[in-house]
């Protein structure tokens, strides 16, 4: 059984938003943290891992990922600080 994950990064404490979607979220963080990921997250600044989602299906994923896309941003930044109030960088947790 594969597992997906669905994740905000944030460049800083309120900054700016990125939603994404992965089967990897080790590797892809590592992705984003060493620029090879170039676009918005590469332009703005956009690594560390704030809010993560875990699914068993990929369409599962997919669809919460589009939902997260349009939310408000105050609903984004809502659920961020319930789960992580601190914006710890979660990925320091995967990449030891």
């Amino acid at each position: 059984m594969s597992t997906f994950f669905v994740y905000i990064l944030a460049s800083r404490r309120n900054g700016t938003l990125y939603v994404g979607v992965t089967n990897d979220l080790a590797r892809r963080m590592a992705e984003h943290k060493s620029g090879a990921v170039l676009g918005f997250t590469h332009q703005y600044g956009v690594t560390r891992l704030v809010h993560v989602e875990v699914f068993d299906d990929l369409a599962a994923a997919r669809e919460h990922e589009l939902r997260l896309k349009k939310w408000q941003r105050a609903w984004k930044l809502a659920l961020i600080e319930r789960d992580n109030p601190e914006w710890r960088d979660l990925a320091d947790d995967l990449l030891k």
